[in-house]
């Protein structure tokens, strides 16, 4: 056993103590490292994430580059009510990317010399930085020049990306100069929408430039007959004033997202009436994707050739309905047949222009449990469906109801 002085004694516990200073911090140093190493690498992840996705998203040529709006707040300034202080930030945000459409149709002298002139004219949305506009189908119906106008005055020839009867909606788009940032109109929810909840309509009636009204959602889910006789389903009906020049605009909320497009008014003079109808922003935003990508909707459609019942055709037919919509030809090993849709087998002449169809086969009823009267809404119910859809049909024949499982083919 050794013995040691106090002196050493002292010496070897700072020695020790110094020591395990040491090899602490040498520890603490490679412990520390090693975790920035790591947040580093999950850093560097994150961010590579990010760029592949923002990546995906400029290659994909159906995404909308748009500004995001925030929600809007409310002014605090007391001279304002919540109210005003709502339609001043929703005005102030989204009217300079409302546009003015004009158009140019052709038309025929007495000795049927084409000639051009004006035509309609409406409102649309900027809904994309890259120049596309959400608008009407009525709006450039027929239309040889489109032109644009913007909120400082220019104006742009745009081109005809797609339109869509059946929705009545349409897309355009011009070139916006090099440098130019476009102001856009995000879309929102419209299938939270309240009857009672508060809208914002802007657009150009009578040619008034971005012109603003306010009301609220009156009913919801309206079944509406359009210009192209087609009826629209699931509309937004609004007693925000909507006049002639409002198609084609922007429906909003109070944060300033478009939840409809003003299409058209119910009014004996023309003029609102307190009547407006918007289609839905759910409808819209499947139907521009579409429209960006494809030119059109690619619906699912029965692969059948389909004619208008009428009283005649029922009482020639010995049919007990005279409406629907009779099935005429059922295309040879197509899904309408392999689902046990029935053609006719008779030939009759049809119509003025002595077409011939087939009757004796089925007639349509309903679809998915939405009644067909006619053929507007034969299509209306199957607006919203795709190809490879099934669809459950619902068709008379021999005075009985049958139910079919037919899938929708490409159409």
């Amino acid at each position: 056993m050794k013995l040691y002085s106090r002196d050493q004694l002292i010496k070897c516990t700072l020695t020790g103590i110094f020591a395990a200073i040491v090899v602490t911090s040498i520890i603490a140093y490679k412990i520390n490292k090693s975790t920035n190493q790591k947040s580093d690498s999950v850093s560097q992840t994150s961010y590579s994430d990010d760029e592949a996705s923002k990546t995906s998203k400029v290659d994909e040529s159906v995404t909308i580059q748009e500004n995001q709006p925030p929600i809007l707040p409310v002014a605090s300034d007391s001279s304002y009510s919540q109210t005003e202080s709502q339609n001043i930030n929703v005005y102030s945000l989204c009217n300079e990317a409302v546009v003015n459409i004009n158009t140019k149709v052709t038309a025929y002298d007495w000795f049927l010399e084409p000639y051009v002139q004006d035509g309609g004219s409406g409102s649309g949305s900027i809904i994309d930085k890259r120049g596309y506009i959400l608008t009407n189908v009525h709006v450039i119906q027929d239309a040889t020049k489109i032109y644009v106008s913007l909120f400082d005055g220019t104006q742009y020839e745009a081109e005809v990306v797609g339109q869509d009867l059946d929705s009545d909606l349409a897309v355009i788009k011009f070139n916006p100069p090099s440098g130019m940032t476009l102001k856009t109109i995000s879309f929102g929810d419209s299938g939270s929408l309240k009857v009672g909840q508060r809208v914002i309509a802007i657009g150009n009636p009578f040619g008034l430039e971005r012109t603003m009204t306010t009301g609220i959602v009156s009913g919801l889910g309206r079944p509406i007959q359009n210009s192209n006789n087609r009826i629209i389903r699931n509309m937004i009906q609004t007693d925000a004033a909507i006049n002639p020049g409002n198609s084609g605009g922007p429906l909003l909320d109070t944060n300033g997202r478009m939840i409809g497009i003003n299409t058209m008014i119910k009014s004996s003079s023309g003029s609102s009436s307190g009547v407006g109808f918007a289609v839905p922003s759910e409808t819209a935003v499947r139907v521009v994707a579409d429209l960006i990508k494809y030119g059109k909707v690619q619906r699912g459609k029965i692969d059948a050739t389909i004619i208008q019942m009428s009283s005649r055709i029922a009482q020639y037919s010995r049919l007990d309905i005279s409406t629907g919509v009779l099935v005429s030809e059922v295309k040879k090993g197509g899904q309408a047949e392999k689902g046990g849709l029935k053609g006719g087998s008779e030939a009759a002449y049809y119509g003025s222009r002595r077409d011939i169809i087939y009757i004796g086969g089925d007639v349509i009823t309903k679809i998915d449990n939405i009644s067909v009267g006619t053929l507007a809404d034969y299509y209306s119910a199957l607006e919203s469906k795709k190809t490879g859809d099934i669809v459950t049909v619902t068709v008379r024949r021999n005075k009985k109801d049958v139910q079919l499982k037919i899938q929708l083919v490409e159409s």
